[in-house]
């Protein structure tokens, strides 16, 4: 592993104290390099440096120096993000007729980000007003809209210093997480969570002057669980009955969460890539493909694992 910084026309190769860890997420969030730097004659970088690291040949993050915390034994904090890091910008846009791709070359182009792969995602939003929104929040607003009408999630991140957008799918890894792979995992299930047996949604006609009602729900559940319900006001152009319907089939089961914890290191595997796991879980066996929502690699003393928060089939993060 070797880690760089570019002060000016100064590339620093610092002595690095105890391990470093990187992290990504699926959705939200910037890549994340942390690490400690043993302060001597040459540690001279600032904030908005750049940073790069290798593992081996293997280009893995490039972002910029974000924050420097020292304590009495001259060690320095650094935390580095990646250009991800820029889409906690708010700003306000009006579209019309674009492709998330398209609002996303637009963005960046906005605030001299540098681009890389972005696929096609293949479906035009017609009109849409963001007031005062994170830029994340912008993108995954036509990210989602994409998912909804075309059945398909595209994943934005950061590929060592070049924006990238892909289709979730073309991110599945020949890799596989099982017993012998993983040291341990923490799994849950829950019923208390984001798990509801009952829809409930409102559309306040004002054109009537009443308020229309639309439940969608399972009674073997609510007679099993109780009634756990959710509700929602909904605006015209909303089909009321279809979205109740299609809320009462992603929530009206119990909710999973799984993390493996210390898997064996694969810089290969970030947040949005999909390896296979194959896990006795105790009250289900899972073997199938499922989706980084979390991933946390740490490189110490020779040493590479990873903590993966997963999701897929009942699943969540």
């Amino acid at each position: 592993m070797e880690i760089a910084i570019q002060n000016g026309s100064t590339i620093y190769y610092p002595d690095i104290e105890g391990g470093v860890t990187w992290e990504t997420e699926r959705k939200g969030v910037p890549g994340k390099l942390s690490f400690s730097v043993i302060k001597d004659q040459d540690a001279s970088f600032q904030e908005g440096n750049a940073v790069l690291m290798k593992v081996g040949s293997k280009q893995v993050f490039y972002g910029f120096v974000f924050q420097k915390k020292r304590d009495k034994e001259h060690h320095i904090n650094v935390t580095a993000y990646d250009q991800l890091r820029y889409f906690k910008n708010k700003d306000t846009y009006v579209y019309s007729n674009k492709r998330a791709d398209e609002l996303l070359k637009m963005i960046a182009a906005d605030f001299r980000l540098q681009v890389g792969t972005i696929e096609n995602t293949g479906f035009k939003i017609e009109r849409r007003r963001e007031e005062n929104k994170t830029l994340f929040d912008i993108v995954q607003t036509a990210l989602d809209f994409t998912l909804q009408n075309k059945k398909k999630m595209y994943v934005l991140y950061d590929d060592f210093g070049k924006l990238t957008l892909k289709n979730i799918e073309s991110m599945k890894l020949d890799l596989l997480i099982d017993e012998e792979t993983g040291e341990n995992f923490d799994y849950t299930s829950s019923i208390d969570g984001e798990t509801y047996n009952k829809i409930k949604l409102a559309y306040n006609n004002e054109k009537t002057g009443k308020r229309e009602i639309y439940i969608a729900q399972d009674s073997n559940h609510m007679n099993q669980w109780g009634i756990l319900q959710y509700f929602e006001t909904i605006d015209e152009k909303v089909n009321g009955k279809a979205k109740a319907d299609a809320l009462l089939a992603l929530y009206n089961k119990k909710t999973r969460n799984l993390t493996i914890k210390k898997a064996f290191g694969d810089i290969r595997v970030r947040g949005g890539s999909s390896p296979a796991v194959q896990l006795n879980l105790g009250d289900l066996i899972t073997r199938n493909y499922m989706v980084v929502e979390k991933a946390k690699h740490t490189f110490d003393e020779g040493e590479h694992w990873m903590d993966l928060t997963m999701r897929g089939g009942e699943f969540i993060a």
